[in-house]
């Protein structure tokens, strides 16, 4: 699992680490929560662990921010869908193939993705996890409505 540290600021005013464990899991797909916001812009200014309550994944939609990390294991079916956000996807380990309806794209350790809310779907041909980190921020929709 992935270790998550999250920095805040101690009652002297210094900085210091609030958080330091594993990301939060949720869901067969090995999908770990590591922040969210509440709004835009973003306030810094408590200490609380913003996951200790569940997660709504309605969350996404709202004027706030959502950090995940997935893990796609190999030969899990493709299930296409598009959400009411921009995703910045950065593939950690593995291969995973980006499903759009105009073609593949096939990304690997080190590329990075921006989904503008598009019908898309995972799929991970190899026989080892993929591993990416993704953060989604509301957007206005344009493929959300749309079903493949």
């Amino acid at each position: 699992m992935t270790r998550r540290v999250v920095t805040g600021i101690d009652a002297e005013g210094r900085s210091c680490v609030i958080v330091d464990g594993p990301v939060q899991p949720y869901g067969p797909e090995a999908l770990g929560f590591v922040w969210k916001t509440e709004e835009l812009p973003v306030d810094n200014s408590a200490n609380a662990d913003i996951l200790a309550g569940p997660f709504d994944f309605d969350d996404i939609h709202r004027r706030s921010s959502t950090f995940v990390v997935m893990e796609f294991p190999p030969n899990v079916p493709p299930m296409w869908h598009a959400t009411d956000t921009i995703d910045y996807c950065i593939v950690m380990s593995g291969e995973i193939v980006l499903e759009l309806e105009a073609g593949d794209v096939i990304l690997r350790a080190g590329d990075v993705a921006v989904d503008r809310g598009s019908v898309h779907s995972w799929r991970n041909e190899t026989a080892e996890p993929a591993r990416c980190a993704i953060v989604m921020l509301p957007s206005k929709p344009v493929g959300a409505g749309r079903t493949v």
